[in-house]
């Protein structure tokens, strides 16, 4: 069965880093895509960023040049680094992984930017 697990969410303070880390399991990860989302109480679900089985990337508005997403096909593992945060990126950040036809959520991590 397709796992995915978000971790290292917490709360940080604005202008610092977070990485954020998706073991995932139970496919072929080297050949899927995978994304970033984050949703932000009583918002919409936002995209933050992509990578691709070929490590191209794509980010989102919001945080490109701020967030670096990579990936470890050999740990199944996809990080996303978040420099010089602000407290609009409080939110859940959630794993996407594309795999064949279907889509697969993660949980997600909670990510608090606060004094």
């Amino acid at each position: 069965q397709v796992q995915l697990v978000e971790s290292g969410g917490g709360l940080v303070q604005p202008g610092g880093s977070l990485r954020l880390s998706c073991a995932a399991s139970g496919f072929d990860f080297s050949s899927s895509e995978m994304s970033w989302y984050r949703q932000a109480p009583g918002k919409e679900r936002e995209f933050a960023a992509r990578i691709s089985e070929n490590h191209s990337q794509e980010y989102g508005p919001s945080v490109r040049g701020r967030f670096v997403i990579s990936r470890d096909n050999a740990k199944n593992t996809v990080y996303l680094q978040m420099n010089d945060v602000n407290p609009s990126d409080t939110g859940i950040y959630r794993c996407l992984a594309h795999v064949r036809r279907d889509f697969y959520w993660g949980r997600g991590t909670q990510v608090t930017v606060s004094t």
